[in-house]
């Protein structure tokens, strides 16, 4: 079911007045669409779930599910009464109760009860999604981190909800078992065909979940797209450096034609890169290039063909991550991280070029 969101906005109070929580945002999320709102503290993306799920008053604009608007302009409808499920941060999981008693709870109190007979049958397929019904009879204090989650997303689907709302569910895991974790979401909701709306900080989680995903800041959103766009094409310097790493070089566009590759001058030497359409020569600007991007070669290999950009440096820092080398490097007195092989011998005090496609810059006015 689909979800559209247009011209939201909230207010909060402070002892300085309303502030702005949500500035008139609009969106779409198609039927079974995983759709992720992301973005740092305070941005608004918490806040616009809520409003969705009907735990925030909005000050205007207008909210559908499906066919249904559930808030237009003051008028809402109560949350228990839209077609929605929701996993919480905290997991608000009840620890007096099993977990069977857990997921059937919004079973019991739902306007249209769901018969005892049937109850049994929908909490057990709920747990068997989520691999706990070995589980279902055991006490909520004696579950693992993980294992609360699960509960929590049962009791979410129990419902048989159109839309499922998740508030960074996975923020109180450790790395490993949020990695296990969202592969397992992703995989549900697609088995499922559900619509999801995902909140969260973390860009790796955004990146490996998505369909799309939009990037929130202060209460807007600055760029919407699938997340192959979004780490690889940002709109700006903001949404570059919120989703991963990236190096900046800062110069002059000295040409700017029409059509195909211009250049920027920069304090590390000319870049070769495409210009967007409106910046001009003489135009300060900012080239971002991610540090995977990046290859290394020692300095002393001077008869090497370069194809595309280069740039001199000296290593700072080499760190083994395992599946590659994670270097700091200076450049004209200014840090620039690259990604490098695994079975790279540079090392820290080494002179190198560094190589990159001008494919890999995008450009930003400055």
């Amino acid at each position: 079911m689909k979800v559209n969101v247009r011209n939201l906005m909230k207010n909060f109070a402070s002892p300085e007045g309303p502030v702005a929580a949500l500035k008139g945002i609009d969106f779409e999320i198609a039927a079974g669409e995983f759709y992720t709102l992301l973005g740092p503290s305070g941005c608004g993306k918490s806040t616009t779930l809520r409003c969705i799920a009907g735990l925030e008053s909005p000050n205007g604009g207008e909210i559908t599910i499906g066919e249904a608007t559930v808030y237009l302009d003051g008028r809402s409808v109560p949350a228990n009464l839209r077609p929605i499920g929701m996993v919480f941060q905290s997991y608000a999981i009840w620890p007096h109760m099993t977990v069977f008693n857990n997921v059937a709870f919004p079973l019991k109190q739902a306007r249209s009860r769901v018969p005892r007979g049937e109850r049994r049958a929908r909490v057990m397929e709920a747990l068997e999604l989520v691999k706990m019904d070995a589980l279902a009879d055991r006490p909520s204090p004696y579950l693992s981190g993980g294992q609360q989650q699960r509960v929590a997303l049962a009791r979410a689907l129990v419902s048989r909800p159109d839309v499922l709302l998740l508030d960074e569910p996975l923020s109180n895991l450790d790395a490993k078992l949020r990695e296990d974790l969202r592969h397992e979401i992703k995989l549900l909701t697609k088995k499922l065909g559900i619509t999801t709306l995902y909140v969260t900080h973390d860009q790796v989680e955004a990146l490996a979940m998505s369909d799309r995903i939009a990037v929130m800041l202060e209460g807007q959103i600055l760029q919407e797209g699938g997340p192959r766009d979004i780490y690889l094409k940002p709109r700006n310097d903001f949404v570059a450096r919120f989703v991963g790493q990236v190096n900046f070089f800062t110069g002059t566009v000295c040409e700017a034609p029409a059509v195909g590759l211009g250049a920027v001058e920069t304090g590390a030497g000319r870049i070769s890169c495409t210009i967007p359409q409106g910046i001009t020569v003489g135009t300060e600007v900012s080239i971002a290039v991610r540090p995977e991007s990046l290859a290394a070669r020692p300095a002393r290999d001077d008869s090497a063909i370069v194809t595309g950009n280069a740039v001199r440096g000296k290593v700072d820092e080499a760190v083994f991550l395992g599946d590659s080398i994670d270097c700091r490097i200076e450049v004209e007195g200014r840090p620039v991280r690259a990604r490098i092989e695994q079975t790279s011998t540079i090392g820290s005090g080494d002179d190198v070029i560094l190589e990159f496609d001008p494919a890999a810059c995008v450009v930003f006015a400055t």
